[in-house]
């Protein structure tokens, strides 16, 4: 038997303003079979979560840094 599909979830890689994004959404309103489309938004969330996501990349460029500088020394 053959798997349904009930919805899928759209990402995008960047933050866009909500007038700008109006001509994607029609466009996928268009799409035969789409009953709904959603605007989700920003919030404190994101911003936590890309702030976590920058201090861990930070704190990982610093140990390797600081492992290529101990080992040319």
């Amino acid at each position: 038997m053959t798997d349904r599909v009930k919805g899928v979830t759209v990402a995008l890689d960047e933050d866009v303003r909500i007038d700008d994004i109006e001509p994607i959404l029609a466009a996928i309103r268009q799409i035969r079979g789409v009953s709904a489309v959603a605007v989700v938004t920003t919030g404190l969330d994101d911003w936590l979560a890309r702030s976590r996501v920058r201090s861990d990349l930070a704190k990982d460029f610093l140990e390797l840094y600081e492992k290529i500088t101990e080992r040319n020394s």
